[in-house]
């Protein structure tokens, strides 16, 4: 089943992370909480929460448009968030970083305002069954509107992605790979290094869906080799609101706005409009400040305590719960079934009970976990079933949440006695 993880790294002290949270010290029908739904959104330290408090009670203003101290400060925090981001991600420069409110907004900006110019009738888009819908509906759609053809390259049994059958349709000529560097249905690492030095040889540019992979491991998007890449906040500790977009600067600077109206211009006529600087240009509107300082804030955390050991604390997790739940018979593992190429996800289903009712006895002795098809039907459709059961994990969970865990899934088995 799993190997085991050999530390490079100090472990982390799990009690005083938790310490920060405050939800996680919160009890369910008088059980405490083991939050295992990491995967679709993160809870919130103090750090963060006091950060977005402190713009509220201290300073709020709108940002760029006052020179008095209020939106100076406020401007200032919200700049100094976005070098926060470009440090996190080795990004070459601050400019090449636009807030959005989401991964989702990431991908559309990039599907609306480099797609419509650059895609073309008859031009291959080729993607992966792996994909967030969030990934994939946007190339599908600008593929129906332009007469452009998406082609989807399948996994193999163990959930990595068919290589060679990728390399094969780029073989046959790509104008854009869309792909997740993360899984969040399985939890599968995509080695997209090698896969961007790849597409770039036949032409393509490369869209990285980094959702699931910036809150848990390294992300460097030089050594990457992407075009662009994108990532929400809500997922890495920080409020729902706040998330990135990277894009190389020249491709950026020939892109029109996504938007128009407020911050994206800087001179308007009645005949003519000029468009701000990077990242300006795609920053419409009264952006998200007090969401994006949180999110600076949330950077802070994760690099104090280390992307590096996060991860290893997250795969030694994952190590651990794998063979336990594998020698629970009529349990349904999916994905890699070692840590190799992997994050924090563990999707499973058990005989005979439907994921959703997993959930509810679940949700009976206080483990929350997510059950669907986690926003990825074709994901679901290539594994034959409707949906899984799904636990992810992040810096503050423990040996004894998944422990509960294993108890749960026995107690859902006597419950609907299989």
């Amino acid at each position: 089943m799993a190997v085991t993880v050999k530390p490079q790294t100090a472990p982390l002290d799990v009690a005083r992370i938790r310490a920060d949270f405050p939800v996680l010290s919160r009890t369910v029908r008088g059980k405490p909480v083991v939050y295992l739904d990491n995967a679709a959104t993160s809870q919130k330290p103090r750090q963060v929460i006091d950060a977005m408090r402190r713009v509220f009670e201290e300073h709020n203003a709108n940002i760029h448009r006052g020179v008095y101290e209020f939106s100076e400060r406020t401007t200032a925090a919200f700049e100094e968030a976005r070098a926060k981001v470009a440090r996190l991600l080795n990004a070459p420069s601050e400019r090449e970083v636009i807030f959005v409110r989401n991964a989702t907004e990431g991908v559309n900006l990039v599907a609306y305002s480099w797609g419509r110019e650059n895609i073309k009738p008859g031009d291959r888009i080729v993607t992966t069954v792996l994909e967030h819908h969030s990934d994939f509906v946007p190339w599908q759609q600008l593929a129906k509107d332009v007469g452009a053809q998406v082609v989807v390259v399948d996994i193999d049994d163990e959930g990595r992605l068919r290589r060679d059958q990728l390399s094969a349709e780029l073989r046959k000529g790509a104008k854009l790979l869309a792909i997740t560097h993360t899984s969040n249905g399985l939890g599968t690492v995509n080695p997209v290094k090698e896969i961007a030095a790849e597409a770039h040889a036949v032409g393509a540019t490369v869209v990285v869906d980094a959702a699931q992979a910036v809150p848990h491991t390294p992300v460097d998007v030089q050594a990457l080799g992407a075009d662009f890449l994108v990532f929400s906040g809500h997922k890495m500790l920080a409020p729902p609101g706040s998330g990135a977009v990277w894009g190389r600067t020249a491709l950026l600077e020939e892109m029109r706005p996504f938007l128009y109206g407020g911050d994206m211009i800087s001179r308007v006529t009645v005949s003519m409009t000029e468009w701000n600087e990077l990242p300006w240009k795609f920053e419409a509107g009264t952006s998200s400040y007090v969401d994006a300082i949180g999110l600076g804030a949330a950077v802070d955390y994760l690099t104090d305590v280390s992307l590096e050991r996060i991860h290893e604390h997250e795969l030694s997790l994952v190590g651990y719960l794998l063979p336990r739940l594998g020698e629970i018979p009529g349990v349904t593992i999916y994905g890699p079934k070692t840590l190799e190429s992997r994050v924090g996800v563990v999707s499973f289903n058990i005989e005979g009970i439907h994921p959703h009712d997993v959930a509810t006895i679940f949700d009976r002795e206080a483990v929350c976990v997510r059950a669907g098809h986690h926003c990825n039907q074709p994901l679901m459709t290539r594994l034959g079933v409707p949906a899984t059961t799904r636990a992810s994990f992040y810096l503050y969970n423990t040996i004894e949440e998944c422990d509960a865990l294993v108890r749960v899934v026995h107690a859902a088995k006597k419950v609907f006695g299989v």
